[in-house]
């Protein structure tokens, strides 16, 4: 026991570093958002949203993805959708720190749930099951939601086509799609506000 509890103080200690690990996104008092409130934020999406959805969910195990997926990241570092689409080679050196970060994650915590820990994180990644859908749709929704109560002036151009790129994570469930839609249709707004011509955008991606 004495061994178990050390284990998961000194994982505890790592994941604080969540707390001032930064993303891309800001928030809307104008300060850049850590991985720890987006990680929150998302866990508040999945409750709120878990009675409306269009089938039974094990909202336990969703939970626990949302909670864990990014708990690599005290380690590896977060890596922004930007960086890596503006330099696609960032995806492999990223994938492979989170791999190393999860398996030291599994290492530290074997006497107690390590690998319950390492599975999970490896369902949300794979997307296969219904939770790892939802869990990866709620990812994206957040980050897209954040943007959305920013200032205009801390979007990067690309972000504006990214508004109108998630309809592949919620075309499983009608629900999320619709969540989606709203969501997009802020952005949209957020968009004209500033004089983004959000017609030519969309022709842009459909061209």
């Amino acid at each position: 026991m004495e061994n178990q509890i050390k284990s998961i103080l000194k994982v505890l200690k790592l994941a604080e570093r969540l707390k001032y690990e930064l993303r891309h996104s800001f928030t809307s008092s104008g300060r850049q958002e850590s991985v720890a409130e987006h990680c929150w934020r998302m866990s508040l999406m999945a409750v709120l949203i878990e009675p409306l959805l269009t089938r039974k969910i094990d909202t336990t195990r969703l939970l626990k993805m949302i909670i864990l997926h990014d708990l690599v990241e005290a380690e590896a570092g977060d890596v922004s959708v930007l960086d890596v689409l503006r330099n696609p080679s960032l995806k492999y050196l990223k994938e492979e720190k989170e791999k190393s970060a999860i398996e030291n994650l599994r290492g530290t915590l074997e006497a107690t749930n390590g690998e319950d820990i390492y599975e999970l994180f490896h369902e949300f990644e794979r997307k296969e099951t219904y939770e790892a859908k939802v869990a990866n749709a709620l990812d994206k929704l957040e980050a897209q939601l954040q943007h959305n109560h920013a200032e205009f002036a801390t979007w990067e151009e690309i972000e504006c086509d990214i508004s109108y790129m998630m309809d592949k994570h919620v075309l499983f469930d009608d629900t999320l799609f619709e969540l989606k839609r709203q969501i997009q249709d802020e952005a949209e707004e957020k968009m004209k506000e500033a004089g983004v011509e959000t017609d030519l955008v969309k022709q842009r991606l459909q061209g």
